[in-house]
């Protein structure tokens, strides 16, 4: 029975019964990713609505930073230049401003990604410090009695140098 081929009509329905198969798995990959992508959008704004607009890269962000600065010291009012010399003083403050933008928006745009970076490597080096001070702390307000050795100078209350465990030449060794 294995040996012989199915009768020509019997081929073409298992193919197009594979066909369709084929058609129905990938309507259903489809829907997947649709409904996927709904439910990606639908948490975003669910996310953007609790807590507002995500931040976005750490160049955007420096932009932000220097727009910011640089209004806030174009709109200052100096006191201590009086108003003969105000004038003249937020004209050299603007300008001081706008060549300070003009000099950091080229570095900005040419290595958005080194700013992103640079962000991560401050993340992971608080993390470090932050984990290095926690130890340190942890040292220095618990007692641990495992760690304490009977034998050693230091918990025996000993200076170094002093009792049978220093590391002086304190005896002699009689090599004959």
């Amino acid at each position: 029975m294995s040996d012989q081929l199915p009768p020509n009509g019997a081929a073409r329905d298992d193919a197009a019964r594979d066909d369709a198969g084929d058609a129905a798995r990938a309507a259903d990959a489809d829907a997947w990713a649709t409904a996927c992508a709904e439910d990606l959008q639908a948490e975003r704004d669910r996310r953007r609505a609790r807590y507002g607009p995500p931040p976005g890269s750490a160049a955007d962000e420096l932009r932000r930073l220097v727009d910011t600065v640089a209004d806030k010291l174009s709109g200052l009012q100096s006191p201590l230049l009086g108003t003969v010399a105000g004038p003249a003083a937020q004209q050299v403050v603007r300008q001081v401003v706008q060549q300070a933008k003009a000099a950091v928006e080229p570095v900005i745009e040419r290595n958005p990604d080194v700013f992103d970076h640079l962000a991560a490597a401050g993340g992971e080096l608080l993390a470090a410090y932050r984990s290095a001070v926690q130890r340190q702390e942890s040292r220095w307000t618990t007692r641990d009695t495992a760690s304490h050795d009977s034998h050693h100078p230091r918990d025996l209350g000993e200076r170094p140098g002093e009792g049978d465990a220093g590391t002086g030449g304190g005896q002699r060794i009689d090599l004959d």
